[in-house]
């Protein structure tokens, strides 16, 4: 073979490794990048052309469902009561992709999942469609509606949460304002476009965001259980002495730290801790946090679920943390939950539903069961406990603290037939705080002596109540009708 035909032979060689090495890395090695690409079309209408799995509620209700259309995209994903699901659900859309569990569930919903390879081989053989699989959630039809409705009742912006602290399974994640995922489904593109439009309007408070996983706020008040367990911890008890003043010095500083209207928590000198949360003195749970320490108080927080930045359930949940705690100025603000605490109502929910179990924490979940295309169950979620966060004897004595601060805290709703123990919290925010209308925190759980279901109940910027609003006043009635709705009857 002379020179010249070995050349050409070794390019054509070289082109077809190369041609191979292509293929290789398109259709094996970066597979997954092309086929989730936005702008793969083949994908988009092969997955339309399969029945998307439905999503339901724990009693069987489907709150996502598909039906079939003459479009060129063949199954529509529709919402049966949206806007009260939709922080959860999210949304499937056409040109905006996926949200919440549309999402975090989105294989074993169109069918790509893993545990359905026997059915797709078995379609396959057969020539039946593909079918995606089934998603089942731990919500409370009941107690979900009442959540929501709470809210929107009075055009509240805010979030309500709510566990089964025996085994953490979240019976309601309600979040205002919502939105209908079902224009954002629409197979008509100019719909979706002018829906996309309006729910990103500056002016239209991120409808978007579910507020119990997604958003962070200063714990306020509520704090103050997570302060007092510290406090138990090492070795104080109920009757604890602290300080009654009206306000108190923020060590080397000059800043006075008041209590609520800068009033002493009683007549005396000092009360006593259960005193202090009952009446939710700012000055003794400074104090208290003074005394405890930075590492006690910030391990006492990681043990209730503080500083984990891998939960999810399986929505991705946003870290609640103390923040930085530099010196015992900081340390006393942060002790009453202000400074740089940051907090999302499923973690406060999970405070309550933790205390509530005596001390156990359990990992909160959404989805309860996997079913198949046949509704049988693949797979299901079993309760998983994290730790102890703290002991059974502390668990009890802050529970009885907490009723003791039930019984101190205004506002409607109360069932004289069911005990509640709880915290409220009015969270300062903002540049200027004292002209900035304060967030309404309530955490409980009931009844009180056997937990069945413990909540949290964010309401922004005051609610109803702007300047003079208070978690007794505007987020304790709600707690307590979504209490009443889930106990009442039972």
């Amino acid at each position: 073979m002379n020179t010249p035909l070995r050349r050409v032979g070794m390019a054509m060689m070289v082109m077809i490794v190369l041609l191979l090495g292509n293929a290789t890395w398109v259709q094996v090695i970066n597979a997954d990048e092309w086929r989730l690409n936005t702008y793969n079309r083949r994908v988009l209408l092969d997955e339309y052309a399969r029945k998307r799995g439905l999503i339901t509620v724990a009693d069987g209700t489907v709150i996502a469902d598909v039906k079939e259309t003459t479009d060129r995209l063949r199954f529509l994903r529709t919402y049966n009561n949206g806007k009260v699901y939709a922080p959860v659900t999210g949304y499937l859309s056409v040109t905006y992709g996926t949200s919440g569990m549309e999402r975090a569930e989105n294989d074993l919903l169109n069918g790509s999942d893993d545990r359905l390879f026997a059915r797709r081989v078995s379609a396959l053989i057969t020539g039946r469609d593909p079918v995606g699989g089934n998603v089942q959630l731990t919500l409370d039809s009941k107690v979900q509606q009442v959540a929501y409705d709470q809210l929107t009742a009075k055009g509240f912006t805010g979030s309500v949460v709510a566990i089964k602290p025996a085994t953490g399974e979240i019976l309601a994640m309600a979040s205002t304002p919502s939105y209908d995922p079902n224009v954002l489904a629409s197979h008509d593109s100019d719909e979706q476009a002018s829906a996309w439009k309006q729910l990103t309007a500056k002016d239209a408070n991120d409808p978007l965001i579910n507020r119990a996983t997604q958003a962070l706020y200063p714990a306020g008040s509520t704090l103050k259980t997570i302060v007092a367990a510290a406090a138990l911890a090492d070795g104080k008890n109920k009757d604890t002495q602290y300080t009654a003043a009206g306000t108190i010095k923020l060590p080397q500083s000059t800043t006075d730290l008041p209590n609520f209207n800068g009033q002493p928590c009683g007549p005396g000198q000092t009360v006593s801790m259960e005193t202090a949360l009952a009446k939710s003195c700012n000055t003794a749970f400074a104090e208290m946090a003074g005394q405890v320490g930075a590492n006690k108080l910030r391990r006492q927080a990681e043990k209730f679920g503080f500083n984990d930045s891998g939960l999810k359930v399986p929505l991705p949940v946003e870290t609640s943390t103390l923040g930085p705690i530099p010196d015992d100025a900081a340390l006393y603000q942060t002790g009453i939950g202000q400074r740089d605490v940051q907090i999302t109502p499923l973690e406060n929910a999970v405070v309550a539903a933790t205390i509530a179990n005596g001390g156990e924490r359990m990992q909160p979940y959404l989805v309860s069961k996997i079913l198949g295309p046949d509704l049988k169950a693949i797979d299901e979620t079993d309760p998983d406990e994290v730790e102890t966060a703290m002991s059974k004897d502390n668990a009890a004595a802050l529970r009885d603290m907490m009723i003791q601060s039930e019984i101190n805290t205004g506002g409607e709703g109360r069932n004289n037939n069911i005990q509640i123990a709880s915290k409220t919290g009015t969270a300062e925010h903002g540049s200027d705080p004292l002209k900035t209308k304060p967030h309404a925190w309530y955490i409980a759980f009931a009844p009180a002596q056997k937990p069945e279901i413990a909540i949290a109940v964010i309401v922004e910027d005051g609610g109803d109540r702007g300047l003079g609003a208070t978690g007794g006043k505007v987020a304790a009635p709600i707690g307590r009708a979504v209490i009443n709705a889930y106990l009442v009857g039972r």
